[in-house]
């Protein structure tokens, strides 16, 4: 049976649907987000959320002409279904399939590739400028979340775009903060109102004609007045005061109503922003009752029945044994640690559960701050509180940690104050993005002075490495995977500050750090198994260095591995140190780690195995360099 989503080659072709065929196909789309998420894994309330609005958008605007450009990007399953790639949806972030995100490369549909949040309308306003300066009509939409509103750089666009009157237009997806509460017929009957020609004409006229009897200066105090008038009836005073002609709130979900407000919209000049209210998860239940469960999930089980015809996730069976990952572990220590010192503070942007504070946030919650989107103050918060004599642990995602670097390096480092910075997802972290990968915290941390940085290889080292950070008077990184946190080698007592050899061998060391120490002991088995003898060896500390381990090591071939860009990483600081060593001559040393380029979205195990940082990848990494050794000893 064809279906209408089948028929739909390019947004174009839903210009000529009838309504009651707009809204069958919003019916289409949300059961095909639900059962591709069902069984990809995904994101999933926010999709389901803006599926109204999506449509709608692409029945008035004429994309990729006009540019609509998605913040954050995880909301955008529905334009990429109605932009030609409803044949390829099944490949939702699967290896060589589709993004979860916007891409620029993927489609032109896509005009803008986003991944971190609060981006949108910066992008939205050089878009803008640079239509006007090409000569160009087109026009420019952003649409941003209530979350991606808490992100500072979110209202830097906004000033600037209001202080140049360009024409564009915001959307905020109010789905969850509520900004400002629906109003009812009220807010309905005036955003018709203020939107309709008559209106506007009538403003302009009457405009126009007190200006010629009052001058600019009473002109001035009716626009004011007039300002304060419709703030007070929409609550959107601050977006007025920024220069935008503010409508709102709208029912994201009525459709009818966002096809005439659009089409209105469209024919206004200046910056609007329009105020969209829509319900995360909207048309599955369980994901309206619970949307931060909902927000990202991996594969779903098999679809049950609501009893109102929409497919929804069976029972959830408990799930069988498993070791506990990184994030557990840093939770359960910090938990632990807060128990028995009153000064430590826990601080996250936007992420408490993603980074597992709500731990912490239940027993203390006087001690936890969620700050939202804003990376930068995280990081300065803590500086204030370290300069207090507290000990804050910034609990954040290493590809957002990025956002706050300069902060990371004025603000703590440049003052030597104690803040303890525990990197979740450093390394790859799967299917979400190429944005999401943590690939760059250790070459950026290893060059700021005043900074330790050290990566724990499993779940003892996790709690006892965020034990010895806090027991210091100085900045300290701890970097940690989004992966299980196995227990590799002994359980003994350990030094974690220092190397520590999980496997003797005389003919090669593969020189770790992070979990990679797993991945190196399955390859020096193999190696084993052929008469060759690895050493492997945990270099807990990126910095500073241990150089009496490195100096015992300076005589064997060495393989350093380590999951991150290998610009500036834990290999080059090896190779550094023994450069400007004194002692001669150097080792034969190979650096694994990912190469120059943005890796793309596959499942964790995949993407090790794409830079060769799996058993298999050292296994052959070690052969090769062998048999160059070998050649170069027999000539």
């Amino acid at each position: 049976m064809t279906t209408l989503l089948d028929s739909i080659k390019s947004p174009e072709d839903i210009k000529a649907f009838s309504m009651e065929q707009l809204e069958a196909l919003v019916l289409e789309l949300r059961g095909r987000i639900i059962e591709t998420v069902t069984r990809n894994g995904g994101h999933l309330s926010s999709p389901l959320g803006v599926i109204e609005l999506t449509v709608a958008l692409h029945r008035v605007f004429d994309v990729p002409k006009d540019k609509l450009i998605w913040d954050v990007g995880h909301q955008c399953y529905a334009h990429k279904l109605l932009t030609g790639r409803a044949d390829r949806f099944d490949s939702l972030r699967k290896k060589d399939g589709i993004s979860g995100y916007p891409k620029m490369s993927e489609s032109v549909y896509d005009c803008f590739g986003t991944g971190h949040s609060s981006t949108s309308i910066s992008a939205a306003v050089g878009m803008a400028i640079a239509r006007d300066r090409l000569g160009f009509s087109h026009h420019v939409v952003s649409l941003i979340g209530d979350g991606a509103m808490t992100g500072g750089m979110a209202f830097e666009a906004l000033n600037h775009a209001g202080h140049l009157g360009l024409n564009m237009l915001v959307i905020l997806n109010d789905n969850e903060m509520s900004i400002s509460r629906n109003v009812g017929a009220l807010a309905r009957y005036f955003n018709r109102l203020i939107t309709a020609k008559p209106y506007k004409r009538a403003k302009q006229d009457v405009g126009s004609y007190v200006k010629t009897l009052v001058g600019n200066r009473m002109t001035r105090a009716i626009q004011d007045i007039e300002k304060s008038v419709k703030g007070f009836i929409t609550k959107g005073g601050l977006f007025q005061e920024l220069g935008f002609n503010y409508i709102g709130p709208v029912d994201g979900h009525d459709l009818p109503l966002l096809i005439e407000v659009l089409s209105r919209v469209k024919e206004m000049q200046g910056p609007i922003f329009l105020h969209c209210t829509t319900e995360k998860g909207k048309g599955l239940k369980a994901a309206e009752e619970d949307p931060q469960a909902y927000h990202g999930v991996k594969a779903l089980p098999a679809k049950g029945d609501a009893g109102e015809g929409d497919p929804v996730p069976a029972k959830v069976e408990p799930p069988p044994l498993r070791s506990a990952t990184f994030t557990e572990a840093f939770a359960e220590a910090l938990v632990a640690h807060g128990r028995k010192d009153s000064r430590i503070i826990a601080i996250t942007a936007a992420m408490p559960t993603g980074t597992g504070l709500t731990c912490f946030e239940r027993e203390f919650p006087d001690r936890f701050f969620d700050v939202g989107i804003c990376e930068q103050h995280a990081v300065t918060l803590a500086a204030g509180l370290a300069a207090e004599g507290l000990k804050p642990v910034v609990a954040i995602y290493s590809t957002f940690l990025q956002r706050g670097y300069d902060q990371i390096v004025h603000d703590v480092c440049l003052q030597g104050l104690p803040v303890v910075f525990a990197i979740d997802r450093a390394g790859m972290v799967g299917e979400d993005s190429p944005t999401q990968n943590g690939a760059f915290d250790l070459s950026f941390l290893r060059a700021t002075p005043n900074l330790r940085l050290l990566a724990p290889r499993d779940d003892i080292d996790t709690a006892l490495m965020l034990e010895w950070a806090l027991s210091l008077r100085e900045p300290v990184a701890l970097r940690y995977a989004r992966d299980a946190a196995t227990t590799i080698g002994s359980a003994a007592i350990r030094d974690v500050a220092h190397a520590e050899t999980l496997r003797e061998g005389d003919d090669l060391v593969f020189l770790t750090v992070g979990p990679c120490a797993a991945a190196a002991l399955a390859a020096a088995e193999r190696l084993a198994c052929e008469g060759t003898a690895a050493a492997v060896v945990d270099a807990r500390s990126v910095k500073p260095l241990d150089t009496a381990m490195l100096d015992a090591l300076r005589h064997k071939p060495i393989i350093t591995v380590e999951e991150n860009a290998l610009a500036g990483g834990f290999g080059s600081a090896a190779l550094e140190y023994f450069e400007q060593s004194e002692q001669t001559p150097g080792p034969v040393l190979c650096r694994m780690g990912f190469d120059d380029v943005f890796y793309e979205h596959a499942t964790r195990r995949e993407q090790l195995a794409m830079c060769n940082l799996d058993a298999d990848g050292l296994y052959d990494c070690a052969k090769h360099m062998l048999a160059r050794l070998q050649e170069t000893y027999t000539k």
